[in-house]
């Protein structure tokens, strides 16, 4: 059974990959058209989305919001670098190319019936798995 709060993020996530979708993010030609800079109309849409993301979390911080599954104050903290950034990074940007599809779309696609992108999501779990043992081992030394 499903409860509201779960309801209320799958109602988010199909209204999100249809936003996706009618901004052409999932598209592999308008993609591709970003990735070489013939086409910078999903530049504007990424921008909006880091533009908003970003005043909302400074707002969050600012005044004193409350996660709501936790109840601890939202804060910004900072991350250190590991080496293993890089390596993710390296597959992350070799799937992208590789496959003409931006992984944050994937879902998206498979939800307007592009059964391609079954592979992407594949290589996404696959490459989120390798990128993990390699981080571990380069942790360890």
């Amino acid at each position: 059974m499903i409860n509201r709060r779960n309801a209320l993020f799958l109602a988010f996530g199909i209204g999100f990959g249809f936003l996706l979708s009618r901004a052409g993010a999932t598209s592999p030609a308008i993609i591709s058209d970003l990735l070489l800079f013939d086409d910078l109309r999903l530049l504007w849409v990424i921008a909006t989305a880091v533009g908003l993301g970003a005043a909302l979390t400074w707002l969050a911080w600012r005044s004193g919001w409350h996660a709501r599954n936790t109840g601890q104050p939202i804060t910004i903290q900072h991350k250190p670098f590991k080496r293993g950034l890089i390596v993710g990074a390296v597959l992350f940007g070799l799937g992208w190319a590789g496959t003409g599809v931006c992984p944050g779309t994937a879902l998206a696609m498979i939800g307007e019936g592009k059964w391609f992108a079954l592979w992407v999501g594949a290589g996404i779990v696959l490459g989120a798995g390798a990128g993990s043992v390699i981080n571990h081992r380069l942790e360890r030394g």
